[in-house]
């Protein structure tokens, strides 16, 4: 039986970058991944593949209602979506290809199958085809992710019912879909669809969209994907979706309990993400998972098994793939016996829509709820000289400092490139900078980050220069 230093169960962003910092660090290290390809939800069906299409689509909607104020003709613009579709399959198997790369480059072992406990130590992995092979591991490290959410009453049948990863691989551009759930992923397909023509319905059982994220940051996004044709559906409970071989049929409550339906060729059920923790035979490792499959972990990602880690998805936070991460490097140095950290409230949030939306810190209604004093400014783009020239004007930039300290609390952004930007805001967090140190910095002229100056100076006394 082939022994290693640390078997990691899972090969998504958590678990790759887990397995490559324990190979750095001098490990013997296998990776444990179920599926032939490596990435995980992540590079295979998530946040890769509906970059792809979410760059297509916008370049596509920039063609058919940008372009001509821009003086370009474009003649008979035409759509090609299984062309589309091949292009994000290009993508995620070029992204792949490069983990199987980082994998011989760093001598970890990569093993093909379904990996599940024997003991505390041993892992037994079962491929699709073939014998199942045993390894011991000194350490192990579970990085298995999640799965799509779904409502008891909904039967995902993956033809008119479908989750994100079926609406990545869609035959065909569909003339409407209902998508249930206004949260990160839901947006960011439905805006996919939306550019491209399709009529997109969403359905929200809350007040506001993003809820995770600062408020105002929702109603900016909602005003401009408005504009791309979505219709939003606030405060609206469903209740019942039926399909047949041709559409589907979606039943709801609005908020005065009147019913209302929509009829559609799909339906993306997009309520949220649970722990993928079914079948790893936890129990004979010594450990258990709470009413949402997720497995405890203390700050150095250590289980109640003080050998066994876990990291990512299934533990408890944000479902973020750069989150995860971070939580596979601490996991590997500690290991390693170094003494890492992870600061939660500076891991960024961001919805990849047009505009983009990111937010890094409290927001406005936690800082209300803690009785925190703060204080906040803003800057729209729409006063940005940049955001006039590339046409990219909705949205805005808001700062929340603390009242007396002057720190920053918060950062929260939706306007062009804010997945980029808040980078910077990171960062002057993470040296516990000021609202007046942001201020006081040169930002190169024109750019989009000179909204954070922007932002940064009104929170400092009204002092914003161009608004």
């Amino acid at each position: 039986m082939e022994s290693y230093d640390v078997i990691v169960i899972g090969s998504g962003p958590g678990g790759y970058v887990a397995a490559i910092r324990a190979a750095q660090l001098g490990k013997k290290t296998a990776l444990v991944e179920k599926y032939n390809s490596l990435g995980g939800t992540c590079l295979n069906v998530g946040c890769i593949p509906s970059k792809a299409l979410l760059d297509s689509s916008e370049h596509y909607h920039q063609a058919a209602h940008q372009f001509e104020a821009h003086g370009i003709e474009t003649g008979g613009l035409k759509l090609d979506f299984k062309r589309m579709i091949a292009r994000k399959a290009e993508v995620v198997e070029q992204t792949v290809g490069g983990i199987d790369f980082l994998m011989k480059k760093n001598g970890i072992d990569v093993l093909n199958g379904f990996g599940s406990f024997v003991d505390d130590h041993t892992v037994e992995v079962k491929p699709a085809k073939g014998q199942s092979t045993t390894i011991k591991g000194a350490h192990i490290i579970i990085a298995t992710g999640s799965k799509p959410a779904s409502l008891p009453f909904i039967k995902i049948d993956k033809k008119r019912v479908i989750t994100s990863t079926e609406a990545l691989t869609l035959d065909a551009l569909p003339k409407s879909m209902v998508v249930i759930g206004g949260g990160v992923i839901g947006l960011e397909m439905g805006s996919v669809y939306a550019r491209l023509g399709t009529e997109v319905h969403v359905v929200e059982y809350q007040d506001g969209i993003i809820p995770t994220m600062d408020k105002s940051m929702g109603k900016e996004l909602m005003r401009s994907m408005k504009k791309l044709g979505v219709k939003f559906h606030l405060q609206h409970g469903v209740k019942e979706v039926k399909a047949n071989a041709s559409g589907v049929t979606v039943k709801a409550d609005d908020k005065k309990g009147k019913e209302v339906s929509w009829k559609a060729d799909y339906c993306l059920v997009s309520v949220g993400r649970k722990a993928y923790t079914e079948g790893l035979n936890l129990e004979s490792a010594g450990l258990t998972t709470d009413d949402r499959g997720r497995i405890d972990v203390n700050n150095q990602m250590q289980t109640a098994v003080p050998h066994i880690f876990a990291i990512g998805d299934v533990v408890r936070g944000a479902m973020l793939a750069h989150k995860a991460e971070e939580e596979g490097v601490v996991a590997a140095e500690v290991i390693a016996g170094e003494h890492p950290h992870i600061d939660y409230n500076l891991i960024p949030n961001v919805v990849y829509t047009w505009p983009e939306v990111a937010g890094v810190g409290q927001t406005e209604e936690q800082l209300k709820a803690s009785g925190t004093p703060y204080k906040s400014g803003s800057f729209p783009f729409k006063a940005s000289g940049r955001a006039r020239a590339s046409m990219d004007t909705d949205g805005s930039i808001k700062v929340l400092a603390h009242a007396d300290t002057d720190e920053i609390l918060g950062v929260h952004m939706c306007g062009p490139r804010a997945a980029d930007m808040i980078a910077e805001a990171v960062v002057a967090m993470e040296f516990r900078a000021t609202a007046e140190d942001v201020s006081r910095m040169s930002h190169a002229h024109p750019t989009f980050t000179e909204a954070i100056k922007e932002a940064a100076l009104a929170a400092t006394g009204n002092r914003a220069l161009h608004v």
